[in-house]
């Protein structure tokens, strides 16, 4: 796939471009992308950056994009040291935080998404459809930057470049959700021989913004979420980070733009075993289930293809007294809102039946 699934256009030279590059374990990739960690605006727990704009902290070079001398030989992604990630410490998560009961992965263990419970769920759609949509956490509205590389005078990513980050999950900053910039190269350019976004500062390199959001969770290598709502391929994709290999999904089901320099958000209704403001309740104790089933009444507001459908949901807390009523949007809608303005959470949908 390349960059996002084929190469997008800015002024009809950038075509669809957003944070597919090298899938694991391939050395034929496409344009690379990366993030800058003084992306954050404000932060907020967990190191997680919760104002400023989609875009910013982005270089604001505008030198030509001869630069400087690359300052090192080209790396081999196949050999270079991958980053240790932990989605679950105390910096990284807001829900989904490990501890000594939990059974939560440890530091830079391969994650199984489709194990269950807390890393998937079975919900409802606004007209009642069945519904499975991952669970990455808690995500800010602040898209952390992201740049792909092309060629002077080319129209599309830089062949076996891989995506270049400078945040993951624990830094300051970090967000599943990427704002993407062009990074034009030297057409001399040697793939893989700028890996950091420092390189990216430090050369001068011609740096454009574009309006384009992706949803890319960085996870640890060798971890699967093997459902899509398209027929995008499940497997992780390669990237650099400071020299070091980085993996992550794609999720593309649906086109994303800023809203107000944010990530959108769509609304989701959520009710818990123990409503929160109870002993050990909210998200401590679980979403409520049907009896004997992992079927919640969760309900997302909007499905892939609708206007306004964002995998980053603005949860509203219902009574989970109003559980056996709420069966679609909106019965939702009608119920007890304890909590209309719950976190903004990373979900993308992958299956409606």
């Amino acid at each position: 796939m390349r960059f996002f699934s084929a190469v997008c256009v800015m002024s009809c030279l950038l075509v669809a471009a957003g944070c597919s590059g090298d899938d694991d374990d391939s050395t034929a990739s496409t344009g690379g992308s990366s993030t800058s960690g003084t992306g954050a605006g404000g932060t907020g727990t967990g190191g997680k950056d919760t104002g400023g704009s989609a875009n910013a902290g982005r270089p604001t070079s505008s030198a030509g994009a001869g630069g400087q001398d690359s300052p090192h030989e080209a790396l081999d992604p196949d050999t270079a040291p991958a980053v240790a990630v932990d989605r679950f410490s105390a910096k990284a998560g807001m829900l989904q935080v490990r501890t000594a009961d939990n059974g939560l992965p440890g530091p830079n263990e391969p994650v199984d998404f489709d194990s269950g419970e807390p890393f998937f769920t079975l919900g409802l759609g606004p007209n009642g459809e069945k519904v499975k949509y991952y669970n990455f956490d808690v995500q800010p509205t602040t898209a952390a930057p992201i740049y792909a590389l092309f060629r002077e005078g080319e129209d599309h990513p830089v062949d076996g470049q891989l995506n270049i980050v400078d945040v993951v999950p624990g830094d300051k900053g970090y967000n599943d959700f990427w704002a993407v910039s062009k990074v034009t190269v030297p057409a001399d350019y040697v793939a893989n021989t700028i890996t950091s976004v420092a390189e990216i500062i430090d050369g001068g390199f011609d740096v454009t913004a574009t309006d384009m959001l992706v949803n890319c969770p960085i996870v640890p290598k060798g971890s699967t979420a093997k459902d899509r709502f398209t027929d995008e391929s499940p497997d992780l994709t390669r990237g650099w980070y400071r020299d070091q290999v980085v993996y992550y999904f794609n999720f593309s089901e649906a086109a994303l733009k800023p809203a107000a320099g944010k990530v959108p958000t769509s609304p989701i209704y959520v009710t818990f075993k123990i409503n929160p403001g109870d002993a050990g309740g909210g998200p401590a104790s679980g979403f409520k289930f049907e009896a004997g089933s992992a079927q919640t009444h969760n309900v997302p507001a909007t499905l892939p293809g609708d206007t306004g459908y964002s995998p980053l949901w603005a949860v509203h807390i219902y009574d989970n007294a109003d559980f056996g009523t709420v069966m679609d949007l909106d019965t939702a809608a009608a119920a007890n809102v304890l909590e209309p303005k719950g976190p903004t959470v990373n979900c993308p949908i992958v299956s409606v039946k």
